[in-house]
């Protein structure tokens, strides 16, 4: 559906939005933000170009309408990952509409932080102390600013994806590519100072050997240890503990981003299925379902270093993070909720990696099933997977290279979905024989990792 637009553009906005029309309105939003989103993961780009529903008008449960009034089922990232129990939670957006109604923010504390910090420390004995942010990638540059001013060091060590920051993407200041490896490749450093060359380290997951080799060289400068405890691996010979070891050998901080991880294999955290207590533990994501929280939780002698330094910002003390905060933390201590993704995960995995040998199709599932990524190894892979999410959505799915199974997902749910997916698995099959999956897209190929979008 295309509108006929105004001469004025914020009636042309309006008018867009009132014909449900996505991709005029993704068009017209290039032009005024960079990237046309906020978020890397949400683009369009990354999924299906021109096809991809960029926007929604209601969302619940792992339903969502999309602006052209569309009802789809999402059997993707719902909320890159952010809401584990499932979109609009009535329980937790109660707990947000009371916090507002009541005020979300005024020149007093919300006395419901100090009630998260209490509950994020039951849930984790080792613990002390909390601080708070609103986002994943603030909550990182906060636990390194701790450790950094703990320490008085400057390097950090690192294993994975961990966000936009100065502190992170000067990895990529001296060796070209340096993050390719952990997770998203082709991230810039431009506008990162080149100050700080040399400043963060990285080493592969399960390569105890690289740690042990950044720690022999820069042990004495260095700050903190800093890796997601999982997530595409199981960790192999006592990896964990022995990162632990060696960043406690050399003064530095141990640091666990739990910001995806986190909640979905163990309720509290990764690390608590695997018996490996950091000194700092970071939150993000789910801990709100959908609503702006995160929580950097440490020991609380590594913590006091937040006085030491200056850690202030004005929406950190913002109500309704807060709210949602503590009714998810309910619902999650009221339903096994790490056990259910984990079954509605395996029920998705198995059941696609079964299509693809019925129908030839060389799908590659990599990571654990409550967090799950999926492809094509095949030349055509990438149109493979485009053509399969743009298929997908005439059957009303939101679906592409992953799925994060929520606490509303049901068996239904995934046994409709494999319906759906047999018949376009078919297809695939033929589209790969006869080398015509970008043809029969008739639009571009889905993006991987980062690209400069116009």
């Amino acid at each position: 559906m295309t509108a006929t637009l105004s001469p004025n553009r914020s009636a042309q906005i309006q008018q867009l939005i009132d014909a449900g029309d996505n991709q005029g309105l993704y068009k017209l939003a290039k032009t005024m933000i960079p990237g046309g989103t906020q978020l890397l993961s949400k683009r369009p780009e990354m999924f299906a170009p021109d096809r991809w529903p960029a926007y929604y008008r209601e969302a619940a449960g792992c339903q969502v309408t999309d602006l052209s009034g569309n009802k789809l089922i999402d059997m993707v990232t719902n909320g890159i990952g952010g809401c584990l129990l499932g979109f609009n939670h009535p329980e937790v957006t109660a707990a947000v509409i009371d916090r507002i109604q009541r005020g979300s923010f005024c020149t007093l504390n919300n006395p419901e932080e100090v009630q998260v910090a209490q509950k994020l420390i039951d849930w984790h004995p080792w613990a002390g102390a909390v601080r708070y942010a609103r986002t994943g990638g603030e909550s990182m540059a906060v636990a390194v600013r701790i450790a950094r001013a703990h320490t008085r060091r400057d390097v950090v060590a690192f294993c994975g994806y961990h966000g936009w920051s100065d502190w992170y993407l000067a990895a990529n200041l001296g060796e070209h590519g340096a993050l390719d490896g952990h997770l998203l490749p082709g991230l810039s450093p431009t506008g990162v100072p080149r100050g700080l060359k040399a400043t963060a380290l990285p080493f592969a997951y399960n390569q105890i050997k690289q740690l042990e080799e950044i720690v022999a060289k820069h042990g004495k400068n260095l700050a903190a240890v800093i890796m997601e405890p999982t997530r595409n691996q199981e960790p192999q010979n006592q990896f964990l503990q022995q990162a632990k070891a060696l960043a406690h050998e050399c003064g530095a901080v141990f640091i666990f981003d739990e910001i995806s991880a986190g909640f979905r294999l163990a309720r509290g955290g990764a690390h608590l299925r695997y018996g490996v207590d950091p000194d700092i533990a970071v939150f993000a994501k789910a801990l709100g379902n959908g609503h702006p929280i995160g929580a950097v939780l440490g020991r609380e002698q590594v913590m006091a270093s937040a006085q030491d330094s200056f850690i202030s910002s004005t929406y950190w003390t913002e109500g309704v993070g807060f709210a949602a905060a503590l009714a998810t933390m309910k619902v999650m201590e009221e339903n096994d909720v790490p056990a259910h993704v984990d079954n509605i995960g395996k029920l998705y995995a198995n059941g696609l990696t079964k299509l693809a040998q019925k129908h030839k199709l060389p799908l590659k599932v990599a990571g654990h099933p409550c967090i799950a990524h999926y492809a094509f190894d095949h030349p055509q892979g990438a149109a493979l997977m485009t053509l399969y999410t743009v298929r997908m959505l005439d059957h009303g799915y939101l679906t592409g290279a992953s799925f994060y199974p929520t606490l509303a997902h049901q068996p239904g749910h995934v046994e409709k979905y494999l319906l759906a997916a047999d018949e376009v698995y078919a297809e695939l099959a033929d589209a790969m024989a006869k080398g015509d999956a970008e043809k029969r897209l008739g639009s571009p190929v889905k993006q991987s990792g980062f690209a400069r979008l116009s």
